[in-house]
């Protein structure tokens, strides 16, 4: 077996107790993990300015959304391991550290290669982050409460993203993209303030062989798969870089999983999965994750090369479904505590088939009120489906697969999200070029290939409810027995 282990003794110390007050200890990571996923969909609206700035194609400037995506995915898969070699506040102050440090080499970029570079730096901040606030959260919070947990980290994994598209296009308006970063930079200064005050290391670190085959198998499995699904854009889904890719890729995470089951300490207990409501709630998850992403990539193509629209009025069209996802985020935390967990995400999963329904009515005339409405009600579906599926997922498992399962929810939520934003980049491109016989541009060809990335995003929405109706085993938790 190939594995590294520096130290001869596997444990430290216990990690010191955590906060009597849950909220206040994770309210840095909170904030944190805020900025990182508000850096996730935050340059949609200035993507049309960057195919004008860089001479780059729809395709090509995806990769400034998915190229984060890409190696936040890779990282995830590994958190499990690093939570149990680093303490909490190692882990969140080098995140932060990669924030600050990809902001700046992002905000400075004078090319696209040094965009994307700086995108890809701070995606590994975000990578270490989002998996980090589960784990927290899993160790400070009773299972009673976790619901309401869920809700806060509802309002980094969801509101964060649906109001980034409005606040990066307000900035745009006032100042350059630049300042997109450097904002960023000072609330990443801010999180840091408040993580010194209150957060506390809250797990015993173990620090397990790690075993380095099971490092590559990861790193490939996921890498290759969101890469070649972010290529089909670029060179057609028939192209054999991106199918290879895909092969390849499936090919090692299976290897991956398979050589977890065989290992005494895995470096990612893919065992989680094997409990059916875990393994339902991640695919429900990952869905979601996918319409919602896809989505916010194609509404500010529509608005700004379909209607010939401002980043500004792009921005304060998304503004209204940003607010409301936020507010029902947090009522869907108090709810999942309440409610079983099976008549919300169904429920929700209605709402957001109505509104992507609605979406598909758009076209070159259509009021920008019916645009507002359609996202609202898309927004008031999605923290329906998504808070109460993590909450239940995460409650069917045992504490001691805490940390394996949030990374496994995270890993497949932001593979999800890569995987929506690339069909709908591809498919914008079709459109354009089906409608334009070629030509791959005009008002029309935006409209028609924004239309089928909706159908799209329907789809992953129809295929995650019929998972909700058929599968009624993973509603069995702890805080809620069926």
């Amino acid at each position: 077996m190939l594995s590294y282990a520096p130290w001869t003794a596997t444990t430290v110390p216990a990690a010191d107790e955590p906060s009597a007050r849950p909220f206040r200890a994770i309210l840095g990571l909170l904030i944190a993990g805020f900025v990182g996923m508000f850096s996730e969909a935050a340059l949609n609206v200035a993507l049309p300015d960057f195919m004008t700035l860089f001479h780059a194609t729809a395709a090509s400037v995806q990769w400034l959304t998915t190229g984060y995506l890409l190696i936040v995915g890779v990282l995830l898969p590994l958190s499990g391991l690093l939570v149990r070699w680093f303490t909490t506040r190692q882990l969140l102050f080098t995140a932060l550290g990669c924030f600050v440090a990809g902001s700046l080499i992002s905000g400075l970029a004078g090319s696209f290669a040094v965009l994307v570079a700086g995108r890809v730096v701070q995606g590994i901040a975000t990578g270490i982050l989002i998996p980090l606030i589960f784990s927290t959260a899993i160790a400070v919070f009773p299972a009673g409460r976790r619901g309401r947990a869920m809700g806060a980290i509802g309002l980094v994994i969801m509101f964060a993203p649906a109001i980034s598209p409005p606040v990066a296009g307000l900035i745009i308006e006032v100042a350059t993209w630049r300042w997109i970063f450097w904002l960023m930079i000072l609330v990443v200064l801010i999180a840091a303030a408040v993580s010194l005050r209150f957060l506390r290391n809250v797990r015993e670190i173990t620090r397990p062989p790690i075993d380095a085959l099971s490092v590559v198998l990861s790193t490939i499995g996921f890498g290759l798969i969101v890469f070649g699904v972010s290529s089909a854009g670029n060179h057609g889904w028939g192209s054999s870089l991106v199918y290879g890719s895909l092969i390849v890729g499936l090919a090692a995470l299976a290897a991956f999983a398979r050589r977890q089951l065989r290992l005494e300490e895995p470096i990612l207990d893919v065992r989680a999965l094997t409990r059916g409501g875990f393994a339902a709630a991640t695919g429900i998850i990952f869905l979601t994750a996918a319409l919602m992403l896809c989505t916010i990539f194609l509404v500010p193509m529509y608005l700004e090369q379909g209607l010939g629209k401002s980043a500004l009025v792009a921005g304060l069209v998304m503004l209204p479904s940003g607010l409301v996802n936020g507010g029902v985020s947090v009522w869907a935390g108090h709810a999942a505590d309440v409610h079983r967990p099976q008549i919300l995400v169904r429920a929700g999963f209605c709402i957001v088939i109505v509104g992507l329904g609605l979406l598909l009515t758009l076209g070159t005339h259509t009021p920008l009120a019916v645009l507002i409405v359609s996202l609202s009600v898309l927004m008031v579906g999605i923290p329906l489906v998504m808070t109460p599926a993590q909450t239940a997922g995460l409650n069917a498992l045992p504490s001691r697969l805490g940390a394996d399962g949030s990374a496994i929810l995270s890993t497949l939520q932001q593979v999800g999200g890569a995987i929506g934003t690339a069909f709908g980049a591809s498919l914008l491109s079709l459109g354009r070029q089906l409608a334009t016989g070629g030509a791959g541009h005009g008002v029309a060809g935006t409209v028609t290939g924004v239309r089928y990335g909706f159908i799209c995003s329907l789809v992953f929405g129809v295929v995650g409810l019929c998972l909700a109706l058929v599968h009624r085993g993973w509603y069995a938790s702890l805080s809620h027995p069926v």
